[in-house]
């Protein structure tokens, strides 16, 4: 992989081993040069023959029908394993953004409004942020402490101000590097109160969890794409 790749080839016995442009892990495809964009594409495709199974097959076409369908078939698919493959490019994003255009014009009575107005039904980007909190706790304090060790870096400041489990901002070149979970989830980390990081159960950090992401995050990822829907309704 990368750009110094020397593309050696190797064999097992006396048989050459093939070379594969991309490889399935953990049911994420990323190609030789950890594009995601090819695991982009097969989400988008697979949610758009469910909604279109759904348009066929379900004739309401209420909130109250619709938005738990798109909850338990469509949105398991664009949330998967989202830390590892979540695209830094506007192509894939663009991409993924059209599912969301169809899966809302499907409700009846939000046919005729804007996007960012429908989207008020259908917020991928803040359950992506609840995603990436919600495993970043995991890391810091719970299942997966003695793993997260190895990818944070709790600072050590004499502030009080905010929670008192603040973690170290890198500086980095590459935007790319900029995206990657453990750097991404770090400014909002640092942004949650301490009633919220200090939360005794994985239980009761979600349910304190949507509370601040209304009042601390919320216009960074409402632009360009709004999201007014309480995340326990998806």
């Amino acid at each position: 992989m990368g750009w110094g790749n020397p593309k050696h080839k190797y064999r097992l016995g006396g048989e050459w081993i093939e070379s594969s442009p991309e490889e399935k892990n953990f049911g994420v495809l990323v190609d030789e040069k950890l594009n995601v964009s090819q695991q982009c594409a097969l989400a988008v495709q697979k949610d758009n023959c469910i909604l279109g199974c759904i348009k066929r097959s379900v004739a309401s076409r209420s909130r109250e029908v619709i938005l738990p369908l798109c909850s338990a078939l469509v949105r398991p698919h664009l949330e998967y394993c989202i830390q590892l493959w979540r695209s830094p490019h506007k192509k894939d994003t663009d991409l993924l953004e059209r599912v969301q255009r169809r899966a809302t014009k499907m409700i009846k009575g939000l046919e005729h409004l804007s996007y960012e107005d429908r989207l008020r039904e259908f917020s991928l980007e803040k359950r992506r942020l609840q995603g990436d909190l919600i495993a970043a706790f995991q890391y810091l304090k719970r299942a997966f402490r003695r793993d997260g060790e190895g990818l944070f870096i709790r600072e050590c400041s004499d502030r009080t101000r905010g929670n008192c489990f603040k973690l170290k901002e890198g500086r980095f070149r590459l935007d790319i590097r900029k995206k990657f979970f453990t750097v991404r989830v770090v400014k909002h980390w640092n942004r949650l109160p301490r009633e919220v990081v200090d939360a005794p159960s994985l239980e009761v950090f979600k349910a304190r969890l949507d509370g601040a992401l209304s009042n601390l995050v919320w216009w960074e990822v409402s632009l360009p794409m709004a999201g007014g829907l309480e995340l326990d309704d998806l």
